[in-house]
């Protein structure tokens, strides 16, 4: 019986209704940016002292310039959280007294002869922030003992990724990828508004997990329709550019931050035209493999002809009226248990896991540490979204010519290793620290959009769906993680975070390097076959799958024989 993939190669596996579907959808991979990496402008800390009352009308009566007024009102001026004290402490002192000297006021002030002998006190007054525009930071105080309430913030988005894509994996099987698409888009825009209008800090956060809770989904829906309806030649080259339209989106939401430097009005902006991609409800048509898979054919063979008119192809007349079927593999449970019953898949899992966890971590973790350098953070971001291109490009050059596992190791190396080399540049060498983390950026890019379909190489046909769903919610785990790991270390030392990620880097490159290669081996359909992948293939015949659907990523189905 033929497939779905027979007749795509009939009717345009990648024609122009595929690239139209292909083109509408990337606007949503492009929206979903705001929501991961937004908080590197909705969270941005600005240089901030204590708020002291008296200060302002003193300066202003003494006419002093701004270095004057830190010099004579401000405890030990540092940066990079060198001095805690500069920030979030203020002198205790009383700064209306009228009979102060505009020359060292602090001399007034009786018993005390030495500057660093006046005792200190929090910031129970406020902030004073330099910054013109305003971020979650400025508007509620979080700096200070407040400051790991911004590392919250990102945590509960990446939370909310964890816990969605179990039941938006499930919406996506269970009443479609249209259907999901829809719903979810409907949700996180909703709450992306709301976020922008949040009264307060904690309504700001629920808020904040609701728009993550959906809008992977969202985002996973559409990569999943697309590969759906391409067929098997072009479905790894369109997952990999439906992944660049998200580095697009990264320059976009850029340009926008620094045109609109007002969170409120930033999150409004990059929120409200998703409602926009409500209207895929009339542009976009649901998987005809999903149709397939719910044994609706009818309604499969109707999307299949217009799919075959849309690319100015005739469906060849003997796959009119046929019953299209979807092989399955072999008729087994999956459970967790098989995920590590044998070495080779025990070997397999744990590796995938820490890899998972290492992309997302150096990933975000590298943006956020770059975006607090010290340089102009609009610029230092825009550079280093420009090395993802290059990283989709040699991804697509090498796979299918090197193979899976050098390039995959190289770039994970390489992305540790730069972690490294950033921590020992000097900090008045801010060019090069910028060049080399565009270096680390590029490798770990490389290394996320390799592990996202090595993982579905690597366990047989029963199991793929579980194990790709069981080892990429470490990729949430690692999200969780990065901004804690960036901030808080950051408070001990600048260089801290690269150091921790330089290790992990290194470690998950060196443990790629254990993996078996995949380049032109068949898809294993069992777990002996897993186990016999470091063995030499005896021959024998093997059925090809090529069709995976998760909540993450979806490869269609190719069933064929290869006869040696």
């Amino acid at each position: 019986m033929p497939t779905l993939d027979d007749i795509l190669e009939h009717i345009g596996e990648f024609d122009l209704f595929q690239k139209q579907v292909f083109f509408v959808l990337c606007f949503l991979s492009a929206a979903f940016t705001p929501i991961y990496m937004g908080v590197i402008f909705l969270g941005f800390t600005p240089e901030h002292r204590c708020l002291s009352p008296g200060v302002a009308e003193l300066s202003s009566r003494c006419g002093w310039s701004l270095e004057e007024e830190l010099n004579y009102t401000v405890p030990e001026q540092g940066r990079h959280g060198e001095s805690f004290s500069s920030q979030c402490r203020r002198y205790d002192v009383d700064w209306n007294t009228t009979d102060l000297s505009c020359i060292n006021p602090l001399e007034n002030f009786t018993g005390y002869g030495n500057r660093s002998n006046i005792p200190l006190t929090p910031c129970q007054d406020g902030w004073v922030y330099d910054s013109s525009g305003s971020s979650i930071v400025t508007e509620f105080n979080l700096v200070c003992e407040d400051s790991w309430k911004v590392d919250l913030f990102q945590s509960c988005v990446n939370a909310g990724f964890f816990l969605g894509s179990v039941f938006v994996g499930y919406i996506a099987d269970r009443f479609g990828r249209k259907l999901c698409l829809i719903v979810t888009i409907l949700v996180s825009a909703t709450s992306g508004v709301l976020v922008a209008f949040a009264p307060s800090y904690l309504w700001m956060v629920i808020f904040r997990f609701l728009q993550g809770l959906v809008s992977k989904g969202s985002w996973s829906a559409g990569y999943i329709l697309i590969t759906e309806v391409v067929g098997p030649s072009h479905r790894k080259t369109v997952g990999i550019l439906y992944q660049v339209a998200f580095t697009v989106g990264l320059l976009l939401l850029d340009g926008v931050a620094y045109a609109i430097p007002h969170w409120r009005w930033l999150q409004l902006t990059v929120t409200l035209p998703c409602f926009l991609f409500l209207l895929y409800y009339w542009c976009l048509p649901e998987s005809p493999r999903w149709l397939i898979s719910q044994k609706q054919n009818d309604k499969a063979m109707k999307i299949v002809n217009y799919i075959a008119k849309k690319n100015g192809k005739k469906l060849p007349a003997h796959f009119q009226n046929i019953n299209l079927e979807e092989e399955d593999g072999e008729n087994l449970s999956p459970s967790f248990m098989d995920l590590v019953r044998t070495p080779q898949m025990r070997k397999h899992t744990f590796i995938l896991m820490y890899n998972w966890l290492t992309s997302s971590l150096l990933y975000q973790g590298l943006i956020m540490h770059m975006a607090m350098a010290g340089g102009n953070m609009y610029l230092d971001f825009f550079y280093s979204a420009l090395v993802e291109f290059p990283a989709a490009f040699i991804i697509i050059l090498t796979i299918n010519r090197i193979g899976r596992r050098y390039p995959w190791a190289v770039a994970t190396l390489m992305a540790g290793a730069a972690c490294l080399i950033m921590a020992l540049i000097p900090e008045d060498i801010h060019w090069l620290k910028v060049t080399v983390g565009c270096i680390g950026r590029m490798g770990i890019t490389m290394s996320i959009e390799m592990v996202c379909f090595v993982n579905t190489e690597l366990y047989p046909t029963f199991l793929r769906n579980l194990g790709l769903m069981v080892c990429s919610s470490f990729c949430d785990v690692g999200g969780i993680l990065a901004p804690f790991i960036v901030y808080r270390l950051a408070e001990i030392w600048h260089e801290l975070p690269l150091i921790v990620f330089a290790v992990v880097g290194l470690i998950a490159g060196g443990s790629v390097v254990l993996l078996p290669e995949t380049k032109g081996k068949t898809l294993p359909e069992t777990i002996e076959d897993v186990e016999n992948l470091y063995r030499k293939e005896n021959p024998r015949e093997k059925i090809i799958y090529l069709h995976v659907q998760t909540q993450e990523v979806a490869h269609s189905k190719c069933d064929r024989s290869l006869a040696q």
